[in-house]
């Protein structure tokens, strides 16, 4: 398989069944492979990652807070204190990540009652 395999069937892959492969990598691995892509940096121009890159902002965790808190855990990997700081005073939950993917994040955070923008 080469790598553009791998990355077409990544393609097919709903958010969670990434993380979950990413969690998998970390454990058998004993790296974390979103750090080496942070290391990595950006492959497009500054100029094209703004144009296709947004920010998903947390405004409201809403009433269902213990939801969102259990999502943000999910969606960020942060821990439950961390999440439950986010919950209660908003802020960025994911940044320049792709609009699809923000479009995404943002689906499954209003669903569970939040209050999200993209930025």
């Amino acid at each position: 398989m080469t790598n553009k395999d791998i990355i077409e069937a990544l393609k097919s892959k709903t958010l969670l069944e990434l993380k979950e492969l990413v969690d998998m990598m970390k454990e058998e691995f004993g790296v974390d492979p979103s750090a080496v892509a942070v290391a990595a940096g950006p492959v497009a121009s500054t100029e094209e990652a703004t144009d296709v890159n947004k920010t998903v902002v947390l405004k409201s965790a809403g009433g269902n807070k213990i939801a969102v808190i259990k999502l943000l855990k999910e969606i960020t990997g942060l821990g439950l204190v961390e999440a439950k700081g986010l919950a209660d005073n908003g802020g960025n939950v994911r940044e320049n990540i792709p609009a699809e993917e923000a479009n995404q994040i943002k689906a499954q955070l209003e669903e569970a009652g939040a209050e999200v923008e993209l930025a």
